[in-house]
């Protein structure tokens, strides 16, 4: 999941931001591993479709769902980190693979055929727009003192033709 205003640790776009706003490289760990990056808005479309089938009493809906990005969209830590710079420009890291680290899967991907079939749910961000949009709310926080969550939402919904 990427957005603006994550501050966990062991993120890698808010980790490569404090990098950078700190002028200290982050350590990447595998930078081949494949996940299912997408913006943290996606999911979020995705459960409140969901929500109104179940409201709506479409109850053969109450089951378990994948909301994700295109297979596509699913890419490797190294290409992520191309686009983070891409978009913000001076990000430093060093790759550090180590062996006592524990062992994480090389790809993961999620199947969201079920929700593109059944809920009509589709993805609305590539994962350049996601990164791209993750990237400029932190550096509107970070130098402008603003942030974007709201002109980010609209956006999205905008995308997305919500009723």
């Amino acid at each position: 999941m990427i957005g603006g205003g994550d501050w966990s640790d062991d993120r890698l776009i808010p980790d490569l931001i404090r990098g950078a706003i700190n002028n200290k490289p982050t350590i990447i760990r595998n930078p081949m591993a494949t996940r299912p990056w997408q913006h943290v808005l996606e999911p979020l479309s995705g459960y409140l479709e969901l929500g109104k089938r179940l409201l709506q009493g479409e109850l053969e809906f109450a089951e378990a769902w994948n909301f994700g990005p295109e297979e596509q969209d699913c890419l490797s830590v190294k290409k992520i980190l191309d686009k983070a710079i891409k978009y913000w420009g001076n990000i430093n890291y060093k790759v550090h693979e180590d062996s006592l680290n524990p062992h994480e899967a090389r790809l993961l991907i999620l199947n969201i055929e079920k929700a593109k079939n059944r809920l009509n749910w589709h993805p609305k961000w590539d994962n350049d727009l996601a990164i791209e949009k993750t990237v400029s709310w932190y550096k509107d926080y970070y130098y402008n003192n603003h942030m974007n969550t709201l002109n980010d939402l609209q956006l999205f919904i905008k995308s997305s033709n919500f009723e």
